[in-house]
């Protein structure tokens, strides 16, 4: 049973959703247009209140605050295929890596041409640290803690079942009418599967909900909050 409080992120996502309007109004007041929802997410910070909220749990767990780097200039990490790369949360103790995190979003309308985008981010970020690891490039950092949080909007468009092209073969069955919710549950749940990741959290949010408290939704039990969170903590106090 995990210990992790209920809508331990009810704050974070309310924060989501806020930054999301301001930056959209903050863009419209200057005259600029972004395409679709593009203006709501060019600030990039929507994802601050969940580096803090996780900030606040590794703290709490016995990790001092100088060791958690957050900000993208000194969360860089050493790649393989490429000089490096910027985590969201990247905890390193004594020289040591212990725990890297990556945060994403997905917000409609438009959910077909960014969902293959976050497929390659997310596998081609963990082939590349794996292999930088493989080959020393964290020096003698014992094997770190990947971790992988998705947030997607919680309406009829992510929910509606999505058709797929089979002009030469046949793809796998559990794909067939499933919506992009579907798919990235499966998707988060084969990451962790296939080892890419440690664990990976998966909660969907209706924006109309965003100042309640019960402001999102758990789809899956192994890829909640509080399953991610416990193994989060656990590593880093080396419980």
């Amino acid at each position: 049973m995990s210990s992790i409080e209920p809508f331990i992120f009810a704050s974070a996502v309310r924060e989501f959703w806020r930054s999301r309007g301001s930056q959209a109004s903050q863009q419209a007041e200057r005259g600029v247009s972004d395409q679709g929802t593009r203006s709501e997410v060019t600030g990039g910070r929507q994802m601050d209140g969940f580096v803090r909220r996780i900030t606040e749990l590794v703290v709490a767990a016995g990790v001092a605050e100088s060791s958690i780097h957050t900000r993208r200039r000194t969360s860089e990490l050493p790649g393989y295929y490429r000089p490096t790369k910027g985590w969201d949360i990247v905890v390193v103790v004594g020289g040591q890596l212990l725990a890297a995190i990556e945060l994403k979003s997905h917000v409609g309308p438009s959910f077909g041409n960014n969902f293959n985008n976050r497929i390659e981010e997310a596998t081609g970020s963990a082939v590349d640290i794996w292999t930088a690891y493989r080959e020393g490039a964290l020096q003698s950092s014992p094997q770190p803690w990947l971790g992988y949080l998705l947030l997607l909007e919680d309406c009829p468009e992510s929910r509606r079942p999505v058709s797929v092209r089979e002009p030469h073969f046949a793809v796998f069955g559990e794909f067939r009418g499933a919506s992009y919710a579907k798919r990235y549950e499966l998707f988060c749940r084969k990451l962790v599967r296939e080892r890419q990741y440690t664990a990976a959290c998966f909660i969907m949010s209706d924006r109309q909900r965003a100042d309640l408290q019960d402001n999102y939704t758990e789809p899956a039990e192994d890829l909640s909050p509080g399953a991610f969170l416990s193994e989060l903590i656990r590593h880093v106090s080396g419980r």
